[in-house]
């Protein structure tokens, strides 16, 4: 089984405004990759600073959402699952910005660590750092990559414990994804 889990920082309250991306892979319980990205949105508006730190001046010169379709878009070849910690915020920024970029979101189920948290260790509150803090994974939080890593041990943790992660799904979502002209 192969999962990838996506952080997402975004610049302002759109959802096409993603400015960081950490990307950790799954394959058959085990971590094997991790990448980030900064991603220049399409509004030089930052609302979130005080949040992951992030600046214009941060991500001025990187590429675009849809410059980095091709090395991202190759993340979900074969995956099973993309999974984020509040996953319905995450897949909504990733939905989003494919359908901007006139790209075809990828069709796969969405995996919540919130909910896993909830049903397979009963974590109450769950929030990343809470839920880190519970199992004592280290978290720079609001960093794309330490949220996404966290994340990826949370699943990884719930596999080795032979708990059933499909039980984390979210149900497919109820808005319809907005494609840009290609």
């Amino acid at each position: 089984m192969k999962i990838v889990v996506l952080d997402f920082e975004t610049a302002d309250t759109g959802a096409d405004s993603a400015c960081a991306l950490g990307v950790v892979q799954i394959e058959n319980g085990q971590i094997c990759e991790e990448k980030a990205y900064l991603i220049r949105p399409p509004r030089r508006i930052f609302h979130f600073t005080h949040i992951h730190g992030l600046t214009w001046q941060h991500v001025c010169d990187a590429p675009t959402f849809k410059e980095l379709l091709p090395t991202i878009t190759g993340h979900f070849t074969g995956a099973d699952f993309i999974a984020a910690h509040n996953a319905a915020f995450d897949r909504k920024v990733l939905l989003t910005c494919m359908g901007k970029a006139g790209h075809t979101p990828p069709s796969l189920g969405t995996l919540c660590t919130v909910q896993l948290a909830r049903q397979a260790w009963g974590i109450y509150p769950t929030t990343l750092p809470a839920v880190c803090s519970h199992f004592n994974i280290a978290l720079q939080h609001h960093d794309a990559l330490s949220d996404a890593r966290a994340c990826a041990r949370i699943i990884t943790k719930a596999i080795k414990e032979d708990f059933p992660i499909e039980r984390a799904k979210l149900n497919p979502p109820s808005y319809r994804v907005q494609m840009a002209a290609r």
